[in-house]
């Protein structure tokens, strides 16, 4: 092949192409639990989450609810991932060998959301929410009290009590959730998040009838099952409620993947070493929602 501007572009634009198919093609989960939050400058300022709003009697004046004393500001990371591509390859018309690398240049960039958002989750137990708090807590503040979103009760399905106390318990707690004037947030939770190690356990608690022992299972259909392999721990679970519009996880996205190339025959890598790029380049962050609407186990019992 001829090198020149038309051939570089028709040839990069093919590897855009197949970059775009298994953009379009890759499986994501992440807008099961997080919601989008869009961000047009280097990081999002959160504070307003110290706000849930409900609707109210009204009576006399309006009651304005001013910002708490919390600043949660989430900053904005970039990401690459980047190809060389040797100009005798392009010469040799054999940019079919960079066919696969392409695929998986897409197929990484459409899953960062996932990434990003399955990191929040697994460091929810060290990483502090809007409140100064853990997402994941034993003592958030709430009107003059403290509300705990966090046990360490291993995931069962051996028997009633022990369905109870685990599963049962968080799901009594988030429903019981209150606002600082004391009134029901009405929590509904509906997704129960696992890594591998506890998809059978989370699967035969939402859907079989029976619990190990036999005994009937009130738990059923309770939930939707959420199996993510970036879930680090073995013994940590998760229950949320997405029903929302608020979600327990936030995808702040400044700029979505997209593909780029370094196609100048001018370029230095170009004149010295023959190498063309080509890749994908992406700003975004993730972060926290409402604790409220998530409780986390460590699942290890102490």
């Amino acid at each position: 092949m001829l090198i020149n501007k038309q051939s570089l572009q028709a040839a990069f634009i093919s590897l855009k192409t197949i970059f775009n198919n298994a953009f379009d093609a890759a499986p994501t989960t992440w807008q099961k639990i997080a919601m989008e939050v869009p961000s047009n400058s280097g990081q999002n300022d959160y504070s307003w989450l110290s706000l849930f709003p409900k609707m109210r009697r009204w009576v006399g004046a309006k009651v304005v609810k001013a910002l708490e004393a919390y600043k949660y500001v989430v900053a904005n990371e970039d990401f690459e991932a980047t190809v060389e591509v040797d100009r005798n390859h392009i010469e040799d018309d054999q940019l079919g060998i960079y066919k696969p690398q392409a695929q998986m240049a897409g197929y990484s960039s459409a899953q960062l959301p996932d990434e990003l958002v399955y990191e929040a989750v697994n460091l929810g137990f060290t990483k502090q929410t809007y409140d100064g708090q853990y997402h994941f807590d034993t003592d958030h503040p709430v009107g003059s009290g403290v509300v705990s979103n966090k046990s360490t009760v291993a995931l069962s399905n051996a028997n009633l009590a022990a369905a109870k106390a685990s599963y049962g318990a968080a799901r009594t707690a988030m429903k019981k959730f209150k606002d600082d004037e004391g009134r029901s947030l009405n929590i509904t939770p509906n997704v129960l998040l696992v890594g591998p190690a506890l998809e059978d356990m989370g699967r035969m608690l939402l859907t079989e009838a029976k619990l190990a022992d036999g005994t009937p299972n009130p738990y059923k259909g309770t939930a939707e099952l959420v199996v993510d392999g970036r879930i680090e721990s073995d013994t940590a679970w998760f229950l949320l409620d997405t029903t929302k519009p608020i979600k327990p996880f936030i995808y702040q996205p400044r700029k979505k993947p997209v593909f780029v190339s370094q196609t100048n025959p001018e370029a230095e890598d170009v004149f010295n070493l023959k190498k063309y790029k080509f890749g994908a380049e992406a700003r975004a962050a993730a972060g926290y929602g409402f604790w409220q609407l998530s409780f986390g186990s460590t699942g290890t019992g102490a």
